[in-house]
């Protein structure tokens, strides 16, 4: 059984490297009926944040990456991680190394001076003698002296180091009993039964270090798939500008998760000429094995472009239930799906549909001045002042056919055409001369307050004239 897990450190926000990362992850085990596990990666007890580890969580959430099983916290394994420690000690595996400060300094400028590549010289790797007083020891562990440490990765197939020039007897355990990085991740992965680890090729120097921990504690080596970065359009890592930002950030700005978990996927992957993948596509179709070996460049637009897509395609009750997030509850309005139909083409976003709504719902406070200026000459308000009267007259009415016919109707009688009416009724109603449909406007709005809004315009209108 495949068994993958996604293991972010909660010491700043996850971003989307870590989120495509997590997709794979995901992908991969749910295609193999496999196990896709969350592990929380907190043994930087000063620099871990509580709100950070939240956020984390609040992002698989939002994306849908259910994970299996309950979350692993490492902070809450620092007992497991020292019978390991014991374990290699007891199997002379590993030793005690009781380098002092100065003795480290001494080495490295020795190295330095003679262009070697900084590294510990094994000094206490067999050491019988008395150590010197007050000094705590760090754990190191036996890496090989000599040869070649290799491994076939699944995106970049077969990957060599030499030890001479990777390895030293590195610290696995540091003088305060605290366990390091790679040995707790080979602990876990293997207690956790990992088969496929993917992950970002800036950890593929670490992969010998944790090789040879597996081979020290005889565990089965997992398959390994490096990722290559995302870079920004120039071919640099991403800074926030670029978009390396929380991934909930991308909520907040009105993006779908199918939208970015899409963007997401294609950052790396491909199926031939491909764009738009459902999640059960992408289950289906994604095979680590086929993640291109190069760098990937982030698109602002292309996430936008899927962004517009989702909004058109989306169901509506769901636009309506992801419209909430922004304080837009439409869905107690009669004429609710009327207006999400309404407004599906006009925006890129959430935050932007959002925003078409309020106007649209919400009784103008001001309006457009050019719009104002430019349609509402004293012929323009003569004209509005008589479609006032006449709906007045006429009385209720609420579907868009209704409205539509009425307005044509009062066209025709006063010899006009619907562009001398269309941006004035556009102005009373959302305050500015850009809507969608006018009669659809018309018809969510409600006949009532049709007619609050042109009389508000029509008042505007005399007391800007009287002034």
């Amino acid at each position: 059984m495949i068994v993958t897990r996604f293991a972010p450190s909660p010491t700043g926000y996850l971003h989307i490297g870590g989120l495509r990362t997590a997709l794979y992850s995901f992908l991969w085990a749910r295609k193999n009926s496999g196990k896709f596990l969350l592990r929380i990666e907190d043994t930087d007890l000063a620099r871990n944040s509580k709100e950070a580890a939240e956020a984390i969580l609040e992002a698989f959430k939002w994306t849908g990456l259910a994970n299996d099983g309950e979350i692993l916290y490492q902070s809450e394994r620092f007992d497991l991680y020292k019978t390991y420690v014991k374990q290699l000690l007891d199997a002379n595996k590993a030793y005690k190394c009781y380098m002092s400060k100065e003795e480290l300094d001494v080495l490295r400028e020795s190295q330095m001076a003679n262009k070697e590549r900084p590294r510990y010289d094994g000094r206490y790797r067999d050491f019988n003698g008395t150590p010197s007083e007050g000094v705590e020891p760090v754990i190191r562990i036996k890496a090989p002296t000599e040869g070649q440490i290799s491994f076939k990765d699944g995106v970049k197939g077969e990957v060599v180091f030499n030890v001479k020039d990777m390895l030293d007897d590195f610290i696995i355990a540091r003088s305060d009993g605290t366990p390091t990085y790679n040995f707790v991740v080979t602990i876990d992965d293997a207690l956790s039964g990992i088969t496929d680890v993917i992950r970002g090729d800036d950890h593929l120097s670490n992969t010998p270090k944790q090789i040879v921990i597996y081979q020290a504690l005889g565990w089965k080596v997992p398959n390994f798939y490096h990722v290559p970065m995302i870079l920004n359009p120039e071919g640099k890592k991403l800074s926030k500008r670029d978009g390396a930002v929380d991934v909930m950030d991308y909520k907040k700005e009105g993006y779908l998760a199918e939208a970015l978990l899409n963007f997401l996927i294609r950052l790396g992957w491909s199926h031939g000429d491909q764009e738009i993948f459902s999640l059960e596509e992408m289950r289906t179709l994604f095979d680590p094995s086929n993640i291109n070996k190069s760098a990937s460049a982030y698109n602002a637009e292309k996430l936008l472009w899927l962004n517009t897509h989702y909004i058109k395609t989306l169901p509506s009750e769901r636009l309506i239930e992801e419209l909430k997030y922004f304080d837009v509850d439409i869905s107690l309005h009669v004429k609710k799906d009327v207006l999400i139909d309404a407004l599906r083409d006009r925006a890129k976003t959430l935050k932007e549909f959002a925003l078409h709504v309020r106007q649209i719902l919400d009784t103008p406070q001001n309006y457009d001045e050019k719009a104002v200026e430019k349609f509402l000459t004293p012929q323009g308000i003569e004209i509005l002042k008589g479609y006032f009267e006449a709906l007045v007259s006429n009385g209720a009415m609420s579907e868009t056919s209704e409205f539509e016919l009425f307005t044509k109707d009062f066209l025709e009688k006063k010899e006009l055409k619907l562009k001398d009416l269309a941006q004035s009724i556009r102005i009373a109603m959302v305050g500015s001369a850009v809507s969608p449909s006018i009669f659809e406007v018309l018809s969510i709005i409600g006949y009532q307050e049709v007619v609050k809004r042109i009389e508000n315009l029509i008042s505007y209108l005399r007391r800007d004239y009287e002034q």
